[in-house]
């Protein structure tokens, strides 16, 4: 259907970040009432209080969802906060106001090859797994990522959240952010009230999951999951806070500390060594960037963007590779000089296997770390390690399961 002419209504108050043929859609109309169009696609939605449709605009699927004028501007302002400050969240693309009917329609981009959490936990139960495991994990870290960044969520909630395979991990984003406010920090009494909200909401989500699986005995599971997941949040959130003392000449300590929180994922902007009153110990403090620092190196030798999880395990492959052909009896070489033989003999190699078994809809990099994932089970059952050659073949042979959704006719955007 070709679109409407822009005199055939007025527009209302638009605020557009792209331009194209996002302009020419018939925003004087209600979102209910827009015409039919094989641009629309059908996806499952969460439960929402406001109407929700998915459309293709000029090849990327756009999410719009109508809401009061008020949470839609606040949402709308949020989440470009969020954007700006690379937090795990869906992108804004544009508001719709309309200066009469005291409604807006929010436009957002689709999440690529993102899950619910009902088909992440669709064929396990609640109480145990490594999914369930993962996705606690994910939704503390995401609630440690935004309280750091000065961000009251409001409604953290499974069906405000999208996951993403990240690697041998799950990464969670922030979907709605109707209630959210940003702060210039949070105060302990904020973040115990978002903590508290995610108890309640996780364990009712949780609990409802084991109802519509038919397992009414893991509703007791669903609500210590709840609260597992404020212990992990807890956690995380006084690991990166600690301030240790260390004697004045144990540099090991520091090196040792910077060493665990790159594990977990950051990068150091600032370290400050401070003496004690005593002067015989020292208090060490350290300033934090977001959780990138796998990824920032992958993309420094490779080239390549990829999720943090994902960039872990490839960089792990990366010296897996390295320390190989040093173990040939060749002279060392710098990891940056590797990490060009890596992409030309493994890397590119597999992807150029894996492409035509996942097709286009899927993330080949996740796919890579499945295989990797694949490799490491085999390996452990054979005693041995199997091979790259006989993982893929063994992962191909399966069917390159995954768990992610596709939607045909849209280019697939990492």
């Amino acid at each position: 259907m070709p679109p409407r002419p822009l005199a055939e209504g007025p527009l209302p108050n638009l605020r557009l970040r792209r331009s194209g043929a996002l302009l020419d859609l018939p925003w004087d109309l209600a979102l209910a009432d827009w015409p039919d169009s094989p641009d629309f696609r059908r996806l499952p939605v969460g439960p929402s209080r406001h109407l929700v449709r998915f459309r293709v605009v000029d090849d990327a699927l756009l999410a719009f969802k109508e809401e009061p004028s008020e949470v839609a501007e606040r949402e709308y302002d949020v989440l470009g906060h969020l954007e700006r400050i690379r937090m795990p969240a869906v992108l804004p693309v544009g508001l719709a106001v309309q200066p009469d009917g005291g409604n807006a329609i929010l436009v957002t981009e689709y999440l690529t090859h993102s899950l619910q959490f009902r088909r992440l936990l669709a064929r396990l139960p609640i109480t145990a797994g490594a999914y369930r495991d993962r996705l606690l994990d994910a939704m503390a870290w995401l609630l440690v990522d935004l309280h750091r960044a000065g961000v009251f969520w409001g409604d953290c909630s499974l069906a405000n959240t999208l996951f993403r395979r990240d690697g041998d991990r799950i990464q969670a984003y922030l979907v709605d952010a109707e209630t959210s406010e940003v702060h210039p920090s949070l105060s302990d009494g904020q973040r115990e009230t978002d903590l508290e909200i995610l108890v309640e909401n996780l364990g009712f989500g949780l609990a409802d999951v084991a109802m519509l699986q038919r397992r009414p005995g893991d509703v007791d599971g669903a609500i210590q999951a709840a609260h597992a997941c404020r212990d992990r949040y807890r956690a995380i959130w006084d690991e990166l806070h600690l301030e240790p003392e260390v004697a004045v000449d144990d540099r090991h300590a520091i090196r040792g500390r910077l060493r665990r929180l790159n594990e977990l994922g950051f990068a150091v902007d600032e370290i400050a060594v401070v003496r004690t009153a005593a002067g015989s110990r020292m208090r060490i403090q350290l300033t934090l960037s977001n959780r990138d620092f796998h990824a920032h190196e992958l993309a420094r030798l490779t080239g390549i963007q990829a999720l943090e999880g994902q960039a872990r395990l490839l960089l792990n492959d990366l010296r897996e590779f390295v320390a190989g052909i040093d173990d040939r009896g060749r002279l060392p070489i710098a990891l940056s000089d590797g990490a060009h033989r890596w992409l030309a003999e493994v890397l590119n190699p597999s992807l150029a296997r894996l492409r035509p078994a996942i097709g286009p809809d899927r993330d080949p990099i996740q796919a890579y770390c499945d295989v990797l994932e694949h490799k490491w089970l085999l390996s452990e059952r054979a005693g041995h390690d199997v091979g790259l050659d006989a993982a893929i073949a063994a992962y191909l042979a399966e069917g390159a399961p995954a768990p992610e959704p596709t939607i045909r006719g849209v280019p697939a955007r990492s």
